[in-house]
């Protein structure tokens, strides 16, 4: 164990249910989580895509956006007994990934070079999807381009939604003003939207306070978003909690003071 954070307080932004391994990891660091969400989740009803469910049985891809996409929907596909044996499953992610092998799947197409959508169409670039039927389960108004790209090789393409994001309703400047909360040295963002909630949460009053705080962030995009909003310095520390703490920890050493020996 290390104590690389030690005195760090870092806003965790994660849903609330989504967190625990991130805050034990910082802990573990002897960093001070403090959490904010800045994302809920909220399932939707899936009685308005039962004719997409029913047509899971001749479904030729099955691809999962997130962790969430794979909660939200495989107790309800399960319950239909709508997977079909020859259907191929990809994921968007690791993390995507192993919560599909929590309902017992096992052959699934995910890559190992990215955890976004662009590395997956690269890893499902030599199947053949011409006239193939594709459903995309994801959260309510996800990113198009998967499904704009899968078109585009000739697959027919359905989404199943089964939640969606919502922006928490949390008082960050009453969270700041509590003395009992640790100083806040960073920020963890996984998401555009987590940002731009955060933001949102901010308001008026809290945004400038917010762009001085350093984001440690988990992909390119999540930085654009960040640095559109005015954030000073952003780190791109990579997907996974691991990545996450690990940038955390690189950043925090480099800016400690270094004693020469005597």
């Amino acid at each position: 164990m290390t104590n690389d954070l030690a005195g760090i307080g870092i806003f965790v932004t994660r849903p609330a249910a989504q967190s625990d391994r991130l805050v034990r990891l910082i802990q573990d660091a002897g960093g001070k989580p403090i959490l904010v969400p800045a994302l809920e989740i909220q399932p939707l009803d899936l009685a308005s895509a039962e004719l997409v469910l029913k047509r899971l049985a001749r479904t030729d891809l099955l691809i999962f956006i997130s962790p969430n996409a794979v909660r939200m929907s495989m107790p309800h596909i399960l319950q239909r007994g709508a997977l079909a044996a020859n259907t191929k499953i990809a994921a968007v992610g690791p993390a995507t990934s192993a919560e599909l092998r929590k309902y017992g799947l096992r052959e699934i197409i995910s890559s190992q070079k990215g955890f976004d959508s662009e590395a997956l169409l690269e890893e499902l670039s030599a199947l053949p999807l011409d006239g193939s039927h594709v459903v995309i389960v994801r959260g309510q108004g996800g990113r198009a381009l998967l499904g704009e790209t899968l078109r585009s090789r000739g697959a027919i393409v359905e989404y199943l939604e089964c939640y969606r994001r919502l922006k928490p309703h949390n008082d960050m400047l009453k969270l700041r003003s509590n003395s009992d909360e640790p100083a806040v040295n960073a920020c963890l963002a996984t998401s555009p939207m987590i940002v731009d909630n955060l933001f949102e949460m901010a308001g008026a009053e809290g945004e400038a306070w917010l762009r001085s705080v350093p984001f440690f962030v988990a992909h390119p995009r999540v930085a654009t978003t960040a640095f559109s909003r005015g954030v000073q310095v952003v780190f791109i520390a990579g997907n996974g909690d691991a990545a996450l703490v690990e940038g955390l920890q690189v950043w925090f050493a480099r800016r400690r003071p270094h004693h020469a020996p005597a």
